[in-house]
């Protein structure tokens, strides 16, 4: 059974920016693939390759989901191995979800996860990240 992750895209204003960076040399692996590197290695690492994604919080709402293609050792400089979290580059947007700020990744279960939008409203206009908010605390959303 799948295991999702979710992470604040810490620095990023919008689904959109946040696309703009991984699309950028400094966010892609070597095989062209953008790809988080963590610390940690995740130790459910089976479950989160059986279909997991990593949902993103950006502005304190949970916005879109990558899928988790596999986990590549990285070594930077200092030497230190690391954790690359290959993505899929398609950024599938979720139903919006508050999400409080916290550090580093969690494990998310699936029944817990925001649904996917509908394929037919993908193209409607994204509501701003503060309205949003509002309306999933209410409940709206």
């Amino acid at each position: 059974m799948a295991i999702n992750l979710i992470k604040l895209s810490v620095g990023s204003d919008s689904v959109e920016t946040m696309a703009a960076w991984q699309a950028s040399a400094a966010a892609k692996g070597p095989d062209g693939k953008p790809r988080h590197v963590t610390r940690m290695w995740p130790k459910r690492e089976a479950e989160l390759l059986d279909g997991g994604s990593i949902y993103w919080v950006v502005k304190g709402v949970v916005m879109c989901r990558q899928r988790i293609l596999r986990l590549d050792e990285v070594r930077r400089a200092d030497g230190i191995p690391r954790c690359g979290i290959v993505l899929d580059p398609s950024l599938v947007p979720v139903t919006p979800m508050p999400k409080r700020p916290f550090q580093g990744w969690r494990y998310l279960k699936p029944e817990d996860a925001p649904s996917d939008i509908d394929p037919s409203r993908r193209d409607d206009t994204p509501l701003p990240a503060e309205l949003s908010v509002a309306l999933a605390e209410i409940g709206v959303l």
